[in-house]
């Protein structure tokens, strides 16, 4: 039917709640009155400071949510420095691995990936009593928080063991999550996708908690996981874990999900060999397609497909129902092909009219008995049904992933890893491909990472990733370790001491990532490639900041903004987070008059941080009219020159935004 016209003036309050709700999906209540906009969290999202409010309302609540808010929305001037001899193929690669607080870094990937990550994946701690989880800083005021966010990372001090004793058990946890899942759905894509691993423990808190964040209506679904044959627990043996799924727009993203059922290859193959066997003696291949199936338990996806049992010119197919929906449906006479006598029609009638019928004999798409006596069906071909709308349940035993693993390191090191052949099919269904961007900031030993590999392996596709793991130390972790989580750190501490490599969990994910990468080599090397950075402080001395806080006398001990440590690579990452350019571009060196001047991106972006800047080296580098320039803001002759530079740039490349730092 035809959409009716309204015939009534807007409903402006309606559509500006519908626009906060945009904005601020988790300010959106249910009252008495139906939907409306909760206030006192909106200004709560509106304000550095925490602010009290009284109203019961339905949403879910813990303490230390409002902090949980504040810790998101505070700024941060810490920034992400390159590590070029840990990274492959750095200038041309888009592939990113950052070391660091994956809080800090979700708030630095703000601007640069504002909208352009298609997937994001994470396998955030469990909650389980053991798992360390991230104790945020939360600083009231937040001028104390920029005053204090230049200073080291205190990494050893944000990861602490979270008891099933401690008084906030739950709350500690979603006041981890709260934050980082908030940030993370800024960077979605319209059509993009969130993906968590869970367990039992945190499941329901995590679906209200995103819920709120992304929106009810925007759940996907959850996938359960079946990895485990374990019987060691109490009551119910917990033998599988949660996929949680939501959308950043379920109006974009319209969920058309296919996956590839099960146990088809081995179906083709056993069924090549009977025809080789018997030829076209279709009873005799039927007969024996029977009798393999036998052989499979009833978990098993081949054994779920037996009704596969029939073969035909055209492949392999099942007999499906041919009778009509409804009593009666269509009424004929329709003939055996061999005893040309009429056969038995189905109670209800046939499904299709008499000359689609015939059409379908014709064309050999129906089954019939040996004689009139049986209805006649359908054919089903297996080709035809391949696909399905991706299903809620996954048998993935752990053990292939371990031995997977156990090959490519050559010893063993972990006994129960994260599949990444679980995560490449959830990839290919969600239909990832081109240039798609995958997002994992909790990447452990970087599953994600040879997911990926695999997908532009297998499909061509050049979809990219960024993962994002806080460097933490195995050796601490080990002292609170049991059983055999403490084997495997343990074993992992022995490998890479054998290495030479720091025991830090982030040395095990970027070893794995360059074995990995042997594995899918292509014709697109930068599919295989990734860079390292770091987070630190910022670049720049607190003055740069607050140069109120700084009397005139001291001043003169920053006439250079730069701290003393930092190299033109540090500044050039930096300068492209703040000027919102994703740090996957392609960075190329150039050498203009006599200066090291880097190049991003063609002329997106020009870098020199050299000094002796000057009317000259203006005059060069405006012939390439790039769109962005940064100089140090010391870096030039004298102040003529810097007025100067200025001014040429306008006349000679008048579409080039100049800044310095």
């Amino acid at each position: 039917m035809p959409e009716k016209l309204d015939l009534q003036s807007p409903d402006l309050v309606s559509q500006n709640i519908e626009k906060l709700a945009a904005l601020f999906p988790n300010c959106v209540t249910e009252t008495a009155d139906g939907k409306q906009i909760d206030f006192d969290l909106l200004r709560q999202e509106l304000s550095h400071k925490v602010v009290e409010g009284t109203k019961e309302r339905y949403r879910l609540e813990w303490p230390g949510k409002k902090e949980a808010i504040v810790t998101a929305n505070i700024p941060t001037t810490k920034t992400l420095r390159p590590v070029r001899e840990d990274s492959v193929d750095f200038d041309n690669t888009e592939n990113l691995y950052i070391e660091g607080d994956n809080l800090e870094v979700l708030k630095l990937l703000q601007e640069s990936y504002l909208g352009k990550i298609k997937m994001i994946y994470i396998d955030p701690p469990y909650n389980t009593g053991k798992d360390f989880v991230y104790k945020d800083n939360f600083a009231k005021d937040a001028k104390e928080e920029l005053i204090t966010s230049g200073q080291k990372d205190e990494y050893n001090q944000r990861l602490v063991v979270n008891p099933e004793t401690a008084g906030r058990y739950h709350s500690d946890w979603l006041s981890m999550m709260y934050p980082r899942l908030k940030l993370a759905r800024n960077l979605l894509t319209a059509d993009g996708i969130v993906v968590i691993s869970i367990d039992e423990k945190e499941v329901h808190n995590l679906r209200k908690l995103c819920d709120e964040i992304y929106g009810e209506k925007n759940f996907a679904g959850e996938i359960i996981w079946k990895n485990s044959s374990k019987n060691d627990q109490d009551y119910i043996s917990i033998q599988h874990e949660y996929i949680v799924c939501y959308v950043r727009d379920k109006g974009v993203n319209k969920g058309a999900w296919l996956e590839k059922k099960e146990g088809l290859d081995e179906i083709y193959k056993a069924f090549d060999g009977f025809r080789r066997e018997h030829g076209e003696d279709w009873s005799a291949i039927h007969q024996e397609a029977l009798e393999w199936y036998k052989q499979f338990p009833e978990s098993n996806p081949i054994k779920a497909s037996k009704h596969y049992n029939w073969m035909d010119q055209k492949g392999v197919y099942f007999a499906s129902d041919i009778s009509g929906p409804n009593h009666g449906q269509y009424v004929y006479d329709l003939l055996h092909p061999i005893t040309k006598e009429v056969c038995k029609p189905p109670a209800s009638g046939w499904r299709y009219p008499q000359k689609t019928m015939e059409e379908r004999v014709k064309n050999n798409l129906v089954h019939f008995a040996d004689d009139h006596n049986t209805i006649p069906n359908n054919k089903t071909y297996l080709s035809d049904t391949e696909f399905q709308s991706l299903t809620s349940i996954r048998f993935k035993d752990g053990r292939v992933a371990s031995k997977n693993l156990t090959k490519l390191f050559g010893e063993n090191l972990f006994t129960n890893p994260k599949d990444p052949d679980l995560l490449y099919d959830l990839m290919k269904s969600f239909g990832l491909g081109g240039n798609d961007i995958v997002l994992d900031f909790f990447s452990g030993s970087g599953t994600t990472a040879e997911a990926l590999m695999k997908l532009n392996y297998e499909t061509g596709s050049n979809c990219s990733y960024i993962l994002v793991q806080i460097p933490e130390d195995l050796n601490e972790t080990l002292k609170t370790a049991t059983g055999g989580s403490k084997a495997t750190i343990s074993r992992a501490i022995q490998y890479l001491l054998k290495q030479n490599k720091p025991t830090k969990i982030t040395e095990l994910a970027k070893q794995r990532i360059r074995l990995c990468s042997v594995n899918y080599l292509t014709n697109n090397d930068t599919a295989i490639g990734f860079r390292v950075y770091k987070q630190d402080s910022s670049n720049m001395h607190e003055v740069y900041y607050r140069p109120q806080d700084y009397v005139q006398t001291k001043l003169e001990l920053f006439a250079d903004n730069v701290k003393p440590d930092r190299t033109a690579d540090d500044l050039l990452a930096q300068v492209m987070l703040d000027w919102g350019l994703p740090l996957s571009l392609k960075i190329e060196q150039l050498t203009i008059a006599g200066k090291q001047v880097f190049k991003v991106a063609a002329n997106s972006l020009y870098a020199c941080f050299e000094t002796g800047i000057d009317e000259a080296f203006a005059r060069e580098i405006a012939k390439d009219q790039p769109l962005r320039i940064v100089f140090r803001d010391n870096g030039f002759k004298d102040d003529t020159a810097k007025t100067n530079v200025r001014q040429l740039l306008k006349q000679l490349s008048p579409d080039t935004e100049m800044k310095v730092i």
